[in-house]
Parts: C-alpha cells; structure tokens; sequence
C-alpha cells in the first residue's frame, strides 16, 4: 500500500499498557456485540464474530465476558441497542480521518468526538470528505520473528491476497473486504498464522508531516479521539518525515 500511516505502527507499539484493563475490554466488547447482532452467535459461521473473538482472547479477556458479549448481541441479555457510526474528519493541516465508533447514544458520541477534534484543531466534516482518500480493504498481520520470510512471502503470493509490506518486524497483508476469510484460510493451510485479521480504512495517499509542534498536535488529537469510550477504531493519512518519526515515536512509546 502506498499511504499507511504511522498512526497505526505507534499505536500497536503503545500497546494496552496506556489504557485502563476495563476500558480496553469494553472497546473490545463492543465489535463482538455488533457481529453476534448481525450474523449470530456460532464463530465457526460468523467470520466477522470470530476476528473479534480473535482480538478480545489476544487481550486477554476473561471467557465469561466473551460469552456475555455474544448472549447481548444474540438478544438473550439485555442492554441498550448499540449502533455503529462512521464519522469523517480533517486535522490539522489538512490531514483526513476516519472514525469509526459504536454507541447507544449518536449525540453524545458526535459532541464528544466534535470536542476532542476542536481542542486540537480538527473538524467534522460531511460523508465521502475523508473517506474518498482511503480503501476499504481486509488486512491480516503476520509475526515473522519465528518463520523464514522467503517463505512467508510465497505463502502470501499463493493465497489470493492484493499486497503486503514489511511493518515494525511484521508482515501486513491486504486483500478485498470480501476475500478477508479466503486469504487468511489460504495462509493458514501453508502454515502462516496470522496474529490479527481486521477489516480497515488504508490511505491511498499520505500527508507528511516534517514541523513537530503540528505532529504531536495531530498525535495528541489521535490519542484524544482514541481514547473516547464509543470510538473503535480511528484511521488517518498522516505520516512522520524520518527525521521526526524516530524522536517522537519513541518519546510517546515509552
């Protein structure tokens, strides 16, 4: 892919170890609630269930709150009706953002969102203005410490995925939204496991960003946004110039 964003590299790199254990499983709950609502409660038959299975056990949440999740999203538990919400955004100087979020209340989540991005100059803006500069595509990550990655990369050639590229000592592999399934199943068969399977909003495109006062407002605002309850998942076309990337990643990772 040609514009991935760094957003996502610092993020995974920050881990769980600057979010509350609670905070972090009630983001983690919520996908499981929206895919068992939408295509049932049997992994085995709901793929979109089983990723968020998938990611909820990597994070080490208890199985009773993995089945309560399911029961919620099946109708056997009660609770309030939870939606999912695109919003589309721009940043400071210009750079564009996608938020996805879940929520039993689209005012409160729209006021919040509208907040965060306004302390650090951003603002909402109307369906197609961001996400026109982004593909929705399936992506897998795979951890090749432990595997030859000549042959990794074969496996991934095989499997019917669109392209890879090498990530922070992983491999991320892309595909179309409807072939997610198909490649990550392909790349199992060969002996590739893939540590994470997602469906996501990839750049086409990205905005470098080389003045460091702009940079950590734009990586406070995604810290912001990341950090509201109702937000799943945030993507962004920015990019830190070499010569910012390695000071302010490792500043905000330790």
């Amino acid at each position: 892919m040609s514009g991935h964003s760094k957003w996502s590299q610092i993020k995974r790199q920050k881990g769980a170890a600057d979010v509350k254990r609670s905070a972090l499983f009630s983001k983690l709950t919520i996908p499981i609630i929206l895919a068992a609502r939408s295509t049932g409660g049997d992994p085995e038959v709901n793929f979109s269930l089983k990723m968020a299975i998938e990611r909820a056990r990597e994070a080490n949440m208890p199985k009773e709150n993995i089945e309560r999740a399911i029961e919620r999203g099946t109708g056997k538990a009660g609770g309030a009706q939870i939606e999912e919400v695109l919003y589309e955004a721009m940043g400071p100087l210009g750079i564009s953002i996608i938020i996805e979020a879940a929520t039993d209340n689209k005012n409160r989540t729209a006021s919040e969102i509208k907040n965060a991005l306004t302390k650090f100059g951003g603002k909402l803006t109307g369906a197609g203005a961001a996400s026109y500069l982004f593909s929705r595509m399936g992506k897998l990550l795979i951890n090749i410490a432990d595997q030859k990655k000549e042959e990794v990369e074969m496996s991934i050639l095989d499997s019917g995925a669109e392209d890879f590229e090498e990530q922070d000592g992983s491999v991320a592999v892309y595909t179309a939204p409807r072939d997610l399934e198909k490649v990550k199943k392909n790349l199992e068969f060969s002996g590739v496991i893939a540590k994470e399977a997602s469906l996501s909003w990839e750049p086409k495109d990205s905005v470098v960003i080389s003045d460091e006062a702009v940079a950590r407002k734009i990586l406070n605002l995604m810290d912001a946004l990341d950090g509201l309850d109702d937000v799943s998942m945030v993507y962004t076309n920015f990019d830190l110039s070499t010569e910012l990337e390695a000071s302010i990643a490792e500043e905000l990772i330790k």
